[in-house]
């Protein structure tokens, strides 16, 4: 997810009690809920940009077994703000007439309230702002999407000199969460600047002028706030958007390098036209000599592919040899990449929520430790 040097990730075990502390209606769909440790010995501080899994509970038959679903959100809180945490949560209605509306959020909307507690584990995450860069910093979110970004930039605000731009997308004012902390946060020292662009603002925002620009963000928008100059981009939001942004940075010629982004799907998703790692005929399972290559062969696929290190998971290597395993999360949260490892060990660069049996693996967030044979 994350398009820069692969960093150590912050790993984090076990869940513990959060109490909400405060709950704040942050737009006509957005919600923020600020919740501390329940013990204060329990703080861990996070990174701009990481988010926290929690426990919530559902019926039964719509979880299984374990009565409750894990879900994800960013911290949209400045890091600088130690032992409180704040998470901004958009209410998920129905996509279509006959479908539920989305269990974790409205759970959270509709029977959370100051006083309850809650049960996460984390932070967890490599979408994290690189505070060794002295690069300019382009913010680009959409939707609820401006959550890790809103942390970021507060990290950013602190820097003395660093420039950066935040530019977010919206349908309307309606919806526009946090908008006044952006703003604030941007006057606090020159460097800093700010863009709103709204799909279909309302008469209010355009008599109020609550928005910089309409329609989508083009690429006349990204040259004329962006001088040239060596940036690194930073991006969230909702597939299409992802899709769209991702495409026009390209476009405009800035390197995959420096583009990072927080997108739960597939990295050909948002470069269809990427070239896939050749693979070869699979060949039977043998011991390596000392010096050989690192192998993954895909059994039933009939595929073995040479490790390069490359890729940043399994997954994401059965997905360039042109395969598609089931997943969700790509955090190892779900469980839903959960394949059979025949032979060989991995080492996992994020610490697996569901429990695994042996010769099971989580392929979204692992890397062969020599060559693997998967049941894949």
């Amino acid at each position: 997810m994350n398009a820069f040097t692969a960093r150590d990730s912050i790993a984090r075990s076990g869940f513990r009690d959060l109490k909400v502390v405060a709950k704040v209606k942050e737009s006509a769909i957005i919600t923020s809920f600020h919740i501390e440790p329940a013990n204060p010995q329990d703080w861990l501080a996070f990174e701009p940009g990481q988010f926290l899994v929690f426990r919530i509970p559902v019926p039964r038959e719509a979880a299984g077994d374990k009565g409750y679903v894990l879900r994800n959100y960013s911290v949209s809180s400045s890091p600088g703000a130690a032992g409180r945490y704040r998470i901004s949560v958009k209410r998920e209605a129905a996509p279509a007439p006959g479908l539920p509306d989305g269990k974790s959020s409205c759970f959270l909307h509709d029977e959370v309230d100051v006083g309850h507690v809650l049960t996460a584990q984390g932070p967890r995450g490599d979408f994290v702002l690189d505070k060794t860069s002295t690069r300019p910093v382009v913010l680009l979110s959409g939707g609820v999407g401006l959550t890790p970004m809103v942390s970021m930039l507060h990290a950013l605000a602190s820097m003395s000199d660093r420039r950066a731009v935040f530019i977010h997308a919206c349908e309307s004012g309606d919806v526009h969460a946090l908008r006044d902390e952006v703003t604030d946060l941007v006057a606090t020292r020159p460097g800093l600047a700010v863009h709103y662009c709204y799909r279909s603002p309302t008469e209010r925002d355009k008599a109020d002028q609550r928005f910089h620009s309409e329609g989508m963000i083009s690429p006349e928008i990204l040259q004329r706030l962006l001088p040239i100059d060596d940036y690194d981009f930073y991006l969230c939001g909702p597939p299409p958007f992802m899709q769209a942004i991702y495409a026009l940075l390209r476009e405009l010629g800035v390197p995959k390098h420096r583009i990072a982004y927080e997108f739960f799907g597939p990295a050909t998703v948002l470069e269809p036209d990427a070239v896939r790692a050749p693979a070869v005929p699979a060949q039977p399972a043998r011991i390596e000599a000392a010096g050989e290559a690192t192998t993954v062969e895909f059994r039933k696929s009939g595929l073995t592919a040479v490790w390069d290190g490359s890729a940043a998971s399994l997954l994401d290597f059965a997905e360039n040899q042109g395969l598609l395993p089931e997943f969700s999360c790509r955090a190892g949260i779900c469980g839903t990449c959960k394949s059979h490892l025949i032979s060989g060990d991995v080492d996992y660069f994020e610490e697996p929520l569901d429990e695994l049996n042996a010769g099971e693996v989580l392929l979204c967030c692992s890397k062969p430790r020599g060559s693997v044979v998967l049941d894949i």
